[in-house]
């Protein structure tokens, strides 16, 4: 269930690329700033409840499709959002996370009496913050209304970090969220994958609109290699690692909070970056790289290593940042500050990109996995 609720979240995202590439400029950025910080609380805070509603129940099973019509409705007017689709936007949210939240005061009343106020307090939370959020697409348009808005999510982020305290119903306690741990790895380790699957739908979307040329097949080798190298970063031990932590963490809800409900963010911010920046070299392959197709490429794979980087030092015993991160962070900024003087070729650009991802991998593959000796040995062992 909770897999078919992601499957909105792919929409969701695609929708934020369009909407950088529509706009393209400093007002665009900010407006899908805004919009995936919501649709990023939508979707973090469903998986917090996922810890104590058991989806294959009926009743959760029903709220959890009706938070996914309600996200595909915002996911359809988010481009318009600062438009005239502003109070459909803001409504919606408002309605996925009041609604959801006092769903879970109702199904944890009587079980757990600590986890039902903390239900409440959160709700409480966000009927504040919706006050902000309708106002805002009510009485404001354009920079005003992004202001009502960045107002409103600053209440909601600084939620967990002000255990949501109330008056008179006090605060929660980080003893308080005891969470299943493999499952909050799960699903974020997902939603990763949600967002380079957006990615590469966006890749072939614009590939397919394309002639089949050997320049346009170069740039969507390209395009792919650069996802393929995202998932390897990720995945070959940062997501094992980070759920061995939270599985093993005497205090669970605070890893959640830190390492996936913020870290996570600007990982899938970079990957959004990736996506537009893949599909800014398929459109003009054969041009010299843009400044805009450089500040996607390196500005969102920067983001994207810093935020993979920093995952991987809470989950680390050492507790230091990845020195290939750091690199790989390095490198881009000289690519990108040479990219940027320098009129490249878009598709030399391109490969230099991927090349810096490759490193990244390769370096920190042998770093953790021994060296060159020992892993081509381990290869030359029969199966």
């Amino acid at each position: 269930m909770e897999l078919f609720f992601d499957l909105v979240f792919v929409f969701a995202l695609t929708q934020i690329s369009h909407l950088i590439l529509e706009k393209m400029s400093w007002k665009g950025l900010a407006e899908a700033a805004v919009a995936f910080s919501a649709v990023w609380l939508a979707w973090i805070y469903t998986t917090w409840a996922g810890n104590w509603a058991e989806p294959e129940r009926l009743p959760v099973r029903i709220m959890l499709i009706c938070v996914m019509l309600a996200s595909l409705i915002l996911a359809v007017v988010l481009p318009h959002a600062f438009e005239d689709g502003g109070l459909v936007f803001a409504l919606c949210y408002v309605a996925i996370q009041i609604g959801r939240t006092l769903f879970m005061v109702y199904a944890m009343h009587g079980s757990e009496g600590a986890d039902a106020r903390n239900m409440l307090r959160i709700a409480i939370w966000f009927m504040v913050s919706a006050v902000v959020w309708i106002a805002g697409a009510l009485l404001a348009e354009g920079w005003e209304r992004l202001g009502w808005w960045l107002v409103a999510l600053a209440i909601e982020y600084a939620g967990p970090f002000a255990l949501f305290r109330v008056p008179f119903l006090g605060s929660s306690k980080i003893d308080d969220w005891t969470i299943s741990g493999h499952h909050m790895a799960e699903r974020c380790a997902l939603f990763i994958i949600i967002a380079l699957g957006e990615g590469i739908v966006v890749t072939g979307a614009t590939f397919a609109g394309e002639e089949f040329t050997a320049t346009n097949l170069s740039a969507f080798l390209i395009a792919f290699s650069g996802s393929v190298l995202m998932w390897w970063i990720y995945f070959d031990t940062g997501a094992r690692r980070g759920s061995e932590l939270i599985e093993q963490h005497s205090e669970p809800g605070r890893v959640a909070r830190n390492a996936y409900t913020y870290l996570h963010m600007p990982i899938v911010i970079g990957m959004i970056g990736g996506a537009v920046a893949d599909e800014l070299l398929l459109a003009h392959p054969d041009h010299h790289a843009s400044h805009q197709l450089v500040a996607f490429t390196c500005g969102g794979m920067a983001l994207y290593l810093l935020g993979v980087g920093f995952f991987k030092k809470g989950a680390s015993t050492h507790l230091r940042f990845p020195l290939s991160h750091l690199a790989g962070l390095s490198l881009f900024g000289w690519l990108g500050a040479y990219a940027w003087l320098v009129h490249l070729p878009a598709l030399l650009f391109g490969v230099l990109g991927v090349t810096v991802l490759l490193v990244v991998a390769v370096w920190e593959w042998f770093s953790l996995h021994g060296g060159w000796q020992e892993r081509l040995d381990d290869w030359r062992k029969p199966t």
